[in-house]
């Protein structure tokens, strides 16, 4: 944990803040801080700073927090992800609130099988927890948004065209010849499949839509690998 994730609860005074959960055990245990040390602090979707401890009792800590630091800038990127499997999920969320993603579509596909869409995974405080841990690794702050899109058409056709008007639009395709470009840090929508790749008929939908299928080459990736591959190949 590189960052200490503050919520509007947590605070018991404009700068004093107590914690009792499992952040406090973290800091304890994990971290083996005393009073009068001070620890990277960040309030959810607010700003970044420090935090110096300074009380801590056996299962409680109490901090004086300075928050005057801006949260890193976000990616220009909305991503759209056909709905992965629930473990592989959990580390894709958590990678993908590192890199700095803040839109995040997941959608239905040919190929996810429909008991994804019943996992306890896809319950907001699953998605909630995952989303902290990725931002703590990376000392940031801002929520990522994320929407669940059960039904491909209508989200393809009715909410996708606005969703990425103005936008570069690539839909990562093993099949592609395009070779996908590099750092072209502007503001993206990017479609990735479920394993083994959208069928036919979706990227036909997804191309008439004006997005244009692109590769990273001859290697098959696993929908997480690829997921941080393209997000790191895109914005440099």
């Amino acid at each position: 944990m590189n960052l200490i994730l503050l919520e509007e609860q947590d605070f018991t005074g404009l700068n004093r803040v107590r914690l009792q959960d499992d952040r406090c055990r973290h800091v304890i245990r994990v971290l083996g801080a005393k009073p009068g040390d001070t620890l990277v602090c960040g309030k959810k979707n607010a700003n970044m700073g420090t935090g110096v401890i300074v009380s801590m009792e056996r299962n409680a800590i109490e901090m004086d927090v300075s928050l005057d630091q801006a949260p890193p800038a976000p990616l220009p990127l909305s991503l759209v992800l056909a709905l992965p499997r629930p473990k592989m999920l959990k580390r894709i969320l958590q990678s993908l609130a590192s890199l700095g993603v803040k839109e995040i579509f997941l959608i239905n596909s040919r190929r996810v099988e429909k008991s994804f869409w019943d996992s306890g995974v896809l319950s907001e405080s699953d998605i909630q927890r995952h989303l902290d841990l990725g931002l703590c690794q990376a000392r940031d702050t801002i929520m990522p948004r994320v929407h669940l899109k059960r039904f491909f058409t209508p989200f393809v056709k009715e909410e996708l065209p606005e969703l990425s008007r103005n936008k570069k639009r690539i839909l990562a395709h093993p099949k592609a010849q395009a070779l996908c470009p590099v750092g072209i840090n502007s503001d993206t929508v990017l479609v990735i499949g479920p394993e083994g790749g959208f069928i036919d008929l979706e990227v036909q939908t997804l191309e008439d839509q004006g997005f244009e299928s692109m590769t990273m080459g001859l290697r098959i990736l696993r929908v997480e690998t690829a997921v941080t591959a393209l997000v790191s190949r895109l914005f440099t």
